[in-house]
């Protein structure tokens, strides 16, 4: 790896170029590594640095000798982000790369000027075409929420698992009565009082230890709804026409906002969005069987969120409700249906993003 402070005999040597130049970065947790080549694909210079702000700020002042079409860089939801926001604020066109060139790791190895110049390479050849989440706004605010709520949501469901767990080896003249429900546990072992001076008799330890589980589900409880407070109003001021539709909460619209992310002109078509929420339909015939499943791939949260919108519209929303009766008589199956489905609402949900993200943009 050359220095992090002293350019390299090919940085000394740089010259301008008419055909334009093009800059990739290796991210990591405490340095990145960047490359610059031409529009011959032969590198210019690369150098590393660290990832404070300073050494971001260093990236953007070094690479502002060279006339940029567009700089490749890895990670960029993560080690990257940093990064990313500084360059895109200099009016430089990012693009992310999301995989590496497996024919350049065949060839040449893996280290992290090789890395740093193969994102470089992709940015040149357009194999990197993908456009960054802009991190700047109300929806990378809504991530950061909906990320903590998300947490604290799996911490209170291991909490109520295991008090319940815990009950059931509880001696019985204390299991009789703690209730049956795991909730109906927690409501009850917080009111227990353990006599901590005899806490080597099973019973007490078993007060004590059920009472701290149900004084953490409670303190889990207040987190949640703090949360939920603060989602509500951020979701409602970002998406409004999401939140009408049928069967959008605030859980799902912030889902929906974190997937598409707040410059949704990077995703150009709903066939895009659903593609990218794991919705696109893609055949699955073999023989006399002609039939389409949905995509496996993309983003497994967005597509968990689209299919509660269907369940939920099959229960109470009646133009679901016929749907599913109208495809049923034509022979296929609900779960087929189902899928289908999925994809109207895709395309449904994805207008009614725009319009609220364009509107942001707006103000």
């Amino acid at each position: 790896m050359t220095s992090m402070t002293t350019p390299t005999p090919t940085e000394q040597q740089a010259q301008p170029n008419p055909g334009g130049f093009f800059a990739g970065v290796d991210t990591h947790k405490a340095t990145h590594q960047v490359a610059v080549i031409d529009h011959h694909g032969h590198l210019v210079a690369e150098r590393g640095f660290a990832t404070t702000a300073a050494g971001c700020e260093a990236i953007r002042s070094w690479l502002a000798q060279w006339p940029l079409s567009r700089v490749g860089v890895e990670q960029t939801g993560t080690y990257g982000a940093e990064l990313t926001r500084i360059l895109q604020a200099q009016s430089l066109q990012v693009l992310e790369v999301d995989r590496p060139d497996v024919w350049t790791r065949a060839r040449h190895g893996k280290s992290d000027p090789i890395d740093a110049t193969a994102a470089a390479q992709a940015a040149r050849t357009g194999r990197a075409v993908t456009i960054p989440k802009d991190t700047t706004g109300i929806i990378a605010a809504i991530a950061r929420l909906h990320s903590v709520r998300r947490s604290a949501v799996k911490a209170r469901a291991a909490a109520l698992t295991q008090i319940s767990a815990e009950a059931i080896t509880t001696p019985a003249a204390l299991r009789d009565r703690l209730g049956t429900t795991s909730r109906q546990i927690a409501t009850t072992a917080a009111r227990l009082r353990a006599d901590l001076t005899r806490l080597d008799d099973p019973v007490q330890a078993a007060k004590h230890g059920l009472r701290h589980l149900a004084r953490r589900i409670e303190a889990l409880d207040e987190e949640i709804a703090e949360l939920d407070r603060a989602l509500d109003t951020l979701v409602a001021k970002a998406a409004p026409r999401l939140l009408a539709r049928p069967g959008v909460g605030t859980a799902i619209a912030a889902q929906l906002l974190i997937t598409a992310g707040q410059n949704i002109d990077r995703i150009g078509t709903d066939a895009k969005f659903a593609r990218l929420a794991g919705i696109a339909p893609i055949p699955a015939s073999s023989g006399q069987t002609h039939r389409m499943r949905l995509h496996r791939g993309g983003d497994r949260a967005a597509n968990s969120a689209i299919h509660l919108v269907a369940i939920g519209r099959l229960r109470y929303h009646q133009p679901a409700i016929d749907y599913l009766a109208r495809r049923t008589t034509q022979g296929l199956s609900k779960k087929d249906t189902i899928r289908a489905m999925k994809r109207l609402i895709a395309r449904e949900l994805f207008g009614a993003l725009k319009a609220d993200l364009q509107a942001l943009d707006a103000i």
